[in-house]
């Protein structure tokens, strides 16, 4: 077997592997598996990739670079994307996922952008087709660079969640397409004969879609996050599939395709899911409309009922059927564990105990079935929103721990409201309900919940990781008489 057919070959076996490895990620048992599968096809991808490099460096010697320099070089660069890479990896916690993903989703797109310039200087007389992939290559690439930093400082609140509406914003991002295109076929007439200008073109290129992946993603509200997450995770796949095109490699085509088509795929499924329309998640904006929140959004609205630790437990200990939903806040508070050990002693006690989670809840889809699953949560009483929202109003208590705008009524009865259709938990249904919150504050959609204010709901103040081990404590041990 030749050099160049074992290659091809560790190339085939790696696209099988990250295929595998996306269908082991479908299911919560199963994911593990996955994710292993898909680390040893990139060792296998990166293995090939530097086989390829140095071999092509020896099969045909620049005498500007010898081969060993290369080898050299690619060392370097590896040693230093782990050297990088390693200590992030093991500081992140789970409650910093969504922007670390978000940050990494932007080298993706800054890359496609530096292959794409790189690509019309090494080959400007490449044809049509190759300078209409450089055209392309570098937009989708710098709009997922930019659109990727500013869902990284909204998630990281390092700014405003609350939309950028510029005055007109759609004719903005409309004419901004206009003038890529005309200057992308203006590439295509000239570039080929005049590399100067068609570097100045390229570099223009950039700059729009810099600036519409900047606009379209501040455009959106940080309630939307996870979907926009989920998008950008689309984009830097066919980012890469450009950087494929551009490259001549197979298996960066094949792997950008498959992140790319999943992205989009898992994009479309949360997107039902918050009655959004898709269309709309790739213009940019949607979920807004750039009025201002209703009134009251700010401040509590109304009287709300506050429930000490004991009674909770009290209330738990009577209870036959429980249902637990939840939130980003429980991940910040990292509650998962206490909750888990909450369930064990529940269900020793013979009550019914199950999970109900929403497709976005937390800010990555799903982050909350890792953290339950990282606790050791059993995966057959973690339920979607649409397997349990017909049980709540056959469950005796409801614990909201952390959760906000997916438990909020006003998606149903307040046509005003920003997140009005969007499908959410219905708690309110059960006969009674306990949220933890640290305070009255809104969301990270900025709306207020009138659950706070039923009848029904009482409010348990206080960190939820320290509230839930209060209760833990609270709670009689062994069988419910």
């Amino acid at each position: 077997m030749t050099i160049i057919g074992l290659i091809q070959g560790l190339y085939i076996v790696a696209g099988i592997m990250f295929i595998l490895s996306l269908a082991g990620l479908s299911k919560q048992t199963t994911a593990r598996g996955g994710n292993i599968v898909g680390i040893i096809g990139m060792g296998l991808a990166l293995l090939a990739t530097v086989g390829y490099s140095i071999y092509q460096s020896a099969e045909f010697p620049d005498d500007r670079q010898p081969v060993w320099l290369t080898a050299v070089l690619i060392v370097a660069v590896l040693a230093i994307g782990a050297a990088v890479g390693t200590p992030i990896a093991r500081r992140v916690e789970m409650t910093q996922m969504p922007e670390l993903i978000a940050a990494f989703h932007s080298f993706v797109g800054l890359a496609a952008v530096l292959v794409g310039i790189n690509s019309y200087i090494a080959d400007h007389g490449g044809g049509a087709v190759h300078l209409v992939e450089v055209a392309l290559g570098v937009l989708i690439g710098a709009y997922t660079f930019t659109g990727s930093v500013v869902a990284y400082l909204k998630l990281s609140a390092k700014m405003s969640s609350a939309p950028l509406v510029l005055p007109g914003r759609n004719a903005l991002n409309i004419g901004a397409f206009v003038v890529f295109l005309a200057l992308m076929f203006w590439l295509v007439a000239v570039g080929e004969e005049n590399q100067t200008l068609g570097v100045v073109l390229v570099v223009a290129m950039t700059v729009i879609g810099f600036a519409l992946g900047w606009h379209m993603v501040a455009a959106i509200g940080g309630g939307d996050m996870p979907v926009v997450v989920s998008m950008l995770n689309s984009y830097s796949g066919w980012a890469a599939a450009a950087a494929g095109f551009l490259l001549g490699n197979n298996l960066l085509l094949i792997t950008g395709a498959l992140v790319g088509s999943s992205g989009a795929i898992l994009s479309y499924i949360m997107c039902r899911a918050m009655n959004r329309s898709f269309i709309s998640v790739i213009l940019g904006g949607f979920g807004s409309d750039g009025t201002a929140p209703a009134p009251g959004a700010d401040g509590p609205e109304g009287e709300y009922t506050e429930i000490t630790v004991d009674g909770a437990a009290e209330a738990l200990a009577t209870a036959k059927s429980v249902i637990i939903t939840p939130g980003y806040g429980m991940a910040v508070a990292k509650a998962q564990y206490p909750v888990a050990e909450l369930t064990q002693r529940l269900r020793a006690r013979g009550i019914t105990v199950r999970f109900g989670v929403h497709p976005v809840a937390g800010r990555l889809p799903g982050h909350m079935n890792v953290l339950l699953a990282e606790a050791k949560v059993p995966y057959d009483i973690v339920l979607e929103m649409d397997e349990i929202n017909d049980d709540f109003a056959g469950t005796d208590v409801v614990l909201v721990i952390g959760a906000n705008d997916t438990v909020n009524p006003a998606a149903n009865d307040d046509p005003t409201s920003p997140i009005a259709g969007m499908p959410v938990l219905e708690v309110w249904n059960a006969r009674q309900v306990i949220v933890f919150k640290r305070s009255m504050a809104t969301g990270y959609a900025g709306v207020q919940n009138p659950l706070f204010f039923k009848e029904n709901t009482d409010m348990l103040f206080g960190d939820a990781k320290t509230q839930v081990e209060a209760i833990v404590a609270a709670l009689p041990v062994g069988q419910k008489v």
